[in-house]
């Protein structure tokens, strides 16, 4: 090759990759501009209310003639949360509810995700059977569940009275009302943990059961050491959608219990109702809003980070 053509090698490459490169940036561009207006729309929609709701907790507000009236209150808001018992109270019952609710729908949506993934006739009807709660509207499972545990004649009490047992006040008992809604809330959200597990375990690779099945694998061998370390980022990422989920239980608790009987179902959403809408304290409110949120944030990275470990593991 003759020194003329090596100069000339390098330019001519160089003038065939530049349309490429160029047609690339246009479309790195155009993609940036189709995604320029859905997120205008969710600045609108997202942004600015959780912004007017961190503003608003900083303020009291008062209402006149029909006009707000703001006042700055600085951390004030804030402070009084640690001092506020009813809050602390929900607190707590809503950590208690989250992890008891969830755990019990966990192993109870597995149960039944495993033994459908076993299942070959018939499957259609027994997916359709197991979802049936989750389609079922909040106020009629409030309306269907008051009635069964009901003290005089609830459906509960009259089956415990076949064997001799004594009727219970189970929701005006503080010692198990926080309990009914429990098993109340497993009751409604097992299907849809249920969905997530089966849907896993359906995408799982079927040679490596097979590769067991020829090692000698017991079922139970096989379902320790095979399929839940497989399935342990479905698991993660189920657990951080119901734990989110069930940190904002409402409408079961203000249906059953109200919350109470005292404080003993009090959740922190059923403590944010009654302080936005019943006290008229939108500041205050606000204020709860925002730490309520950042604590839903917070497990919500937990968990996810939770599941980037068990991938970098895997």
């Amino acid at each position: 090759m003759t020194a003329s053509q090596a100069r000339d090698t390098p330019t001519g490459t160089g003038d065939q990759d530049r349309p490429g490169l160029m047609e690339d940036g246009g479309q790195r561009l155009w993609r940036w501009l189709t995604f320029v207006p859905a997120l205008a729309m969710m600045a609108v929609l997202a942004a600015l209310p959780i912004a007017n709701l961190v503003m608003t907790s900083f303020q009291n507000v008062t209402w006149s003639n029909g006009q707000p009236t703001r006042r700055w209150a600085g951390l004030d808001h804030y402070l009084a949360l640690f001092s506020d018992e009813l809050f602390g109270a929900g607190l707590l019952n809503t950590l208690v509810f989250a992890l008891a609710a969830v755990a019990g729908q966990m192993v109870l949506g597995f149960a039944l995700a495993l033994m459908c993934s076993k299942v070959t006739r018939g499957l259609i009807f027994y997916r359709a059977i197991f979802i049936l709660p989750i389609l079922i509207p909040g106020i009629v499972i409030g309306a269907i569940w008051k009635l069964m545990l009901n003290f005089d004649f609830g459906m509960v009490n009259q089956l415990l009275g076949l064997v001799g047992v004594m009727p219970h006040d189970w929701l005006g008992n503080a010692q198990t009302a926080l309990l009914s809604v429990i098993l109340v809330d497993i009751w409604h959200w097992t299907p849809f943990c249920f969905l997530l597990f089966l849907a896993g375990l359906e995408s799982l690779p079927q040679d490596v059961f097979e590769a067991a099945k020829m090692d000698g694998a017991s079922a139970w061998q096989e379902l320790v050491h095979v399929t839940l370390p497989m399935m342990v980022p479905t698991i993660l990422v189920t657990f951080a959608f119901r734990l989110v989920l069930a940190f904002k239980v409402f409408d079961e608790i203000y249906l059953l219990t109200g919350g109470g009987p005292g404080t003993s179902t009090e959740v922190v959403s059923f403590t944010l109702y009654q302080r936005f809408f019943t006290e008229d304290k939108a500041g205050y409110g606000s204020a709860m809003s925002v730490a309520i949120m950042f604590l839903v944030c917070m497990l919500l990275v937990m968990a996810l980070s939770a599941r980037r470990r068990s991938g970098a593991s895997a």
